[in-house]
């Protein structure tokens, strides 16, 4: 039986251009394939022949070999012997990859050079939770940390073979990194599960390693602290992560840095906030007090006679600097008026007379309030 014409299998002129016979193939092999065609002997082995015939005509030489001499350049002698469906190299595996990858996100093909390259696995991000004094970020700092950590092997200098012997070609895969098994008509590519993609084996490992390329270690690293770093920022200390297997670039180390609470201060961005306490006859009489700042100066704080609670007074420039920046927040000092406790009695007998003797322009905001109660109350009675 006569084998049918390759373009007439595809329904492409033999002018077709490449884009041309690909497009025609995938219409093709999508409306024969045996899953949409289950228990379909005759769309089984049209789909074959479809394969069969965009395997010859994809391929330049095959195709100018067959346009010119038929289903003769491939028979025995022809010159092209292996050309026909699950022959060559490329197989059905490529044009599976080929055509049904690109609809399944595409980039699958032609994985056994990148296996190659890429058996030299980088090594993982390293995280490093960091807590710092408020002080530290005001003025920034230089510290040491110790990280425990992957590090290449300095027996086998990261080769994960014993000194004196090198790593050789997979056997399993033959160096590609990856191998290909039949399931039914398809030729499924996956990742050697001898050499893990690497392409490469160990016959001899190092001792020190286990052919692994790497150890670990305790490592001790210095971390420059920018002043005004923020809480939640982090550091990067590029290639100081985890060394790569056999010899792989090492990972990056990213220091999580969190500022420590503080025992007068709290922070928002560049600014700062702190309460301060003062006596009553303070806040009535007036006076003054000094407070410590971050920057090691004292600040004097003048306070004006009848001060309320909840008095804020703003010192400019005494906050947090602001990174790369020559600008720095401010310090917002709020006071708090203490009402006195454990009273001698004279000085009860003090306070009795002052509010015997105190009027409505002493204390208006809660003269105010209560007015103002009272005819809320007057008002509900009505």
């Amino acid at each position: 039986m006569s084998k049918a014409d390759y373009y007439e299998l595809l329904g492409a002129s033999k002018s077709a251009s490449d884009k041309e016979l690909k497009s025609a193939f995938r219409k093709m092999a999508m409306k024969h394939h045996p899953d949409r065609n289950p228990d379909d002997a005759a769309a089984e082995a049209k789909f074959k022949e479809i394969n069969e015939a965009y395997e010859v005509l994809k391929d330049p030489q095959k195709r100018a070999a067959y346009d010119q001499y038929g289903h003769a350049a491939f028979e025995q002698g022809g010159g092209f012997g292996g050309g026909g469906f699950g022959g060559g190299a490329g197989g059905f595996s490529d044009i599976f990859e080929d055509i049904f990858g690109e609809m399944m996100g595409g980039g699958a093909g032609r994985r056994g050079d990148g296996a190659r390259s890429g058996g030299r696995e980088r090594g993982a991000d390293l995280r490093y939770n960091m807590e710092v004094s408020l002080e530290d970020a005001y003025n920034g700092k230089s510290a040491e940390i110790s990280v425990p950590t992957a590090v290449s092997c300095d027996t086998c200098s990261g080769s994960g073979a014993k000194p004196g012997s090198s790593p050789v070609t997979c056997n399993t895969c033959g160096g590609v990194g990856r191998v290909r098994a039949s399931q039914g008509f398809f030729s499924v590519e996956r990742t050697c599960p001898e050499c893990q993609g690497r392409g490469e084996a160990i016959s001899d490992r190092c001792n020190d390693c286990s052919g692994q390329g790497r150890v670990t270690k305790e490592r001790t690293l210095s971390v420059d602290i920018p002043a005004g770093i923020e809480d939640g920022v982090r550091i990067r200390l590029g290639s100081e992560g985890e060394a790569g297997a056999r010899g792989g670039p090492s990972g990056d180390l990213y220091i999580f840095l969190s500022i420590q609470p503080h025992e007068f201060f709290q922070r928002d961005g560049a600014d700062l906030f702190c309460k301060i306490p003062i006596s009553m006859a303070t806040a009535a009489l007036g006076g003054q007090f000094e407070v410590a700042c971050l920057d090691s100066t004292k600040s004097r704080v003048k306070v004006p006679e009848g001060t309320q609670t909840g008095k804020q007074f703003r010192l400019r420039g005494k906050g947090m600097p602001i990174m790369r920046s020559s600008d720095i927040g401010d310090l917002y000092i709020q006071v708090v008026t203490e009402t006195p406790q454990k009273l001698s009695k004279r000085q009860r007998e003090l306070l009795e007379e002052f509010e015997q003797i105190s009027s409505e322009d002493n204390s208006p905001e809660s003269t105010g309030f209560f007015t103002r109660m009272k005819r809320f109350l007057d008002g509900l009675a009505d």
